[in-house]
C-alpha cells in the first residue's frame, strides 16, 4: 500500500499536478464514503449526486489538482467502490468509464486514459474501475449475493433464473447496493458517454453498440482500430437503462478478449477514449 501511495506521489509530482485524495481505500487513496442506498429520484444536480460526487468538483488550478479519487460507496459485503476523476472538472461534456461489471471480466479496469501519462487536462474523465469488488474477489461474474448486475438496471427488467445462475437479474430492479451506486454516479456525472468494459470468448476485441450510441461506439471503435457490430441491449443491462434513461447521451460496450489486456490494446482504447473525450468536451462547450 505504501508502495503504491509513493507510486501516485511521484506520478502526480512528475505530471506536475495535485492529487485529491481523503480516505485510505483506494492505492492512491480517496475519500468520503457515502451511503450506497437508494437515492430515490435524484437527477443530475440534485442533492443527494452532489453531496456524493462533491470531490470531483474541487476547482482547477493552474498546473495542478487534475485528478480526484474517492470511495463513493461499498459492495453488499462491504468492499469499497471507488472513483476517480481525470481532467478539468468545470469541462461540460464528459466520459464515464466502468472497467469492470462482471467479477470475472475485469481487465478494462487497468483501463485510466491518460495524456502521455498524465490526466488530459482537455477533458473531464471519470472512472469506477471496479463495480463488483465481491465478484472479482470470488472469481465470478455475480455480485456477492449471486446476481448479475449486468441484468439488474430498470429498463425492459425481466425475472431471469434463480440466485447464483449466470443471468440472475435480481429479486427486482436495482436491488443490489452495486446497481443502485452506479445509478447514483450515472445520474451525477450526467456523462455524455458511458463505455462499459466486458470480456468475451473471442480472441479479438468488439465494440458493440446499439440505437442513439451506434455514432459514438463507431467512433470509438475505429479509433481504437477494432471492429464494431450494431446489437441490440439485453433486458435489464446498464446501456439500455441509460440509453432510454438518458436519450441525449450515448452507452455502450467494449468486448475485451479473455486474459490480461495486452500492452498493445491497452494504448489503442488509452488513446482513443482521450480522443473521444476530447471530442465531447467541444460538444460540450457549443
Amino acid at each position: 500500500m505504501r508502495r503504491r501511495a509513493f507510486l501516485a506521489a511521484a506520478i502526480a509530482a512528475t505530471c506536475g499536478l495535485g492529487l485529491i485524495a481523503v480516505g485510505r481505500s483506494l492505492p492512491s487513496a480517496s475519500g468520503g464514503t457515502s451511503d450506497p442506498r437508494p437515492s430515490g429520484k435524484s437527477s443530475p444536480g440534485s442533492k443527494t449526486s452532489d453531496g456524493l460526487l462533491a470531490f470531483t468538483r474541487a476547482p482547477r488550478r493552474p498546473g495542478n489538482l487534475l485528478e480526484r479519487v474517492g470511495v463513493v460507496g461499498h459492495s453488499a459485503a462491504g468492499r469499497p467502490i471507488g472513483l476517480r476523476q481525470l481532467g478539468d472538472p468545470s469541462i461540460t461534456g464528459t466520459v464515464l468509464i466502468v472497467g469492470c461489471i462482471h467479477g470475472d471480466e475485469c481487465a478494462g479496469s487497468k483501463i485510466v486514459p491518460t495524456s502521455n501519462g498524465c490526466p488530459d487536462p482537455r477533458s473531464n474523465v471519470f472512472v469506477v474501475a471496479n463495480l463488483n469488488p465481491d465478484g472479482a474477489a470470488i472469481g465470478t461474474r455475480l455480485n456477492g449475493r449471486g446476481v448479475d448486475l449486468n441484468r439488474n438496471f430498470p429498463s425492459q427488467w425481466r425475472p431471469i433464473g434463480a440466485r447464483g445462475d449466470a443471468q440472475y437479474s435480481g429479486p427486482r430492479p436495482l436491488s443490489e447496493p452495486e446497481t443502485r451506486l452506479a445509478a447514483r454516479i450515472v445520474e451525477g456525472v450526467a456523462p455524455t458517454v458511458t463505455i462499459w468494459f466486458h470480456q468475451h470468448r473471442s480472441a479479438r476485441p468488439l465494440v458493440r453498440a446499439w440505437g442513439r450510441s451506434v455514432r459514438a461506439g463507431r467512433l470509438l471503435a475505429a479509433l481504437a482500430q477494432v471492429p464494431f457490430r450494431r446489437l441490440p441491449w439485453p433486458a435489464g443491462t446498464a446501456p439500455n437503462w441509460q440509453n432510454h434513461r438518458f436519450p441525449g447521451a450515448s452507452s455502450f460496450v467494449v468486448e475485451l478478449p479473455p486474459g490480461p489486456l495486452s500492452p498493445d490494446l491497452h494504448s489503442r482504447l488509452n488513446d482513443a477514449i482521450i480522443r473521444i473525450a476530447r471530442w465531447q468536451a467541444r460538444v460540450g462547450e457549443d
